[in-house]
């Protein structure tokens, strides 16, 4: 089962979220709240995807900063991260900072949110035997 972390929404939007990749790709989906709580997790575990909302829903932290200091850190390996935002401007920044496009969530339900996530969420052949 491919594992994601979700760092900074808020309880609706975590579930919502859960919900859209338990359902669409069999995601087991924890939380973190901030970015120290993020690393803490990935240090205890492997995840396939990492999801930084725009603005972190407890602290109103920033989470480019969080996207930032998950891509200078090498505990997180080769773990690609992602931007939850609506704003493609900051879709640009995350990117440039070097995390993937990610997808916003009134886009969450699209066929565009799904292609986004897949390459890192669907099976690859050998890890099913």
């Amino acid at each position: 089962m491919k594992r994601v972390l979700s760092i900074g929404q808020c309880g609706v939007d975590h579930a919502s979220i859960s919900r859209f990749l338990r359902d669409r790709f069999d995601a087991e989906v924890q939380s973190a709240d901030d970015g120290d709580e993020a690393v803490e997790q990935l240090s205890a575990g492997a995840f396939d995807l990492v999801l930084v909302n725009r603005v972190l829903d407890r602290t109103g932290g920033d989470g480019l900063a969080v996207v930032e200091n998950l891509m200078a850190d090498p505990g997180r390996g080769n773990t690609p991260v992602m931007l939850v935002t609506n704003f493609p401007d900051w879709q640009q920044r995350a990117v440039a900072l070097g995390a993937v496009a990610g997808f916003g969530k009134a886009d969450l339900h699209s066929p565009a949110a799904a292609d986004r996530v897949a390459p890192y969420l669907t099976a690859n052949p050998a890890e099913e035997d």
